[in-house]
């Protein structure tokens, strides 16, 4: 900055960014309180998510009782969701030969990334208000998904 800026005193200052929450991924696993039949699970999913399909693995499960769910493009997550015993892993984005590497261990149920993180802004639009009085803030109501289902 000095070398740029000769002729003036620079001002800065430094930030550390140390990680504080180093328990905190990018997913979450949970349990249901009375498993479920995995074909009915999966209806309630894509009921719930509003989603006009769930593509899926095989259901090498006959009942879900843990599940692991990631927003977004979650395939990376997979191995995690299979090590902590997960029935079902619901995430988006995931590639054709992706859904092999479940290897009849955990059902893959790719629900499509929009619906998978179509809830998030009413999430971000409470905690601001809640918590922010005199901070304005606008909820979009605008669908950008650029993925249409026939």
């Amino acid at each position: 900055m000095k070398e740029v800026h000769p002729y003036e005193e620079v001002a800065y200052q430094i930030y550390i960014l140390d990680n504080v929450f180093q328990d905190v991924g990018a997913g979450i696993i949970g349990e249901l309180e009375n498993e479920i039949d995995s074909s009915d699970f999966l209806e309630f999913v894509k009921n719930t998510m509003k989603t006009d399909c769930v593509r899926h693995t095989a259901l090498v499960k006959n009942k879900i009782k843990k599940v692991a769910v990631c927003g977004g493009s979650g395939s990376f997550l997979l191995n995690n969701a299979k090590g902590v015993g997960a029935d079902i892993f619901i995430t988006s984005d995931f590639k054709y030969h992706e859904f092999f590497t479940a290897e009849n261990d955990i059902i893959i149920a790719d629900i499509g990334h929009y619906e998978s993180e179509q809830f998030t802004k009413e999430l971000i639009y409470d905690l601001l208000i809640n918590n922010f009085s005199k901070f304005a803030v606008l909820l979009s109501k605008i669908n950008t998904n650029p993925i249409n289902y026939l």
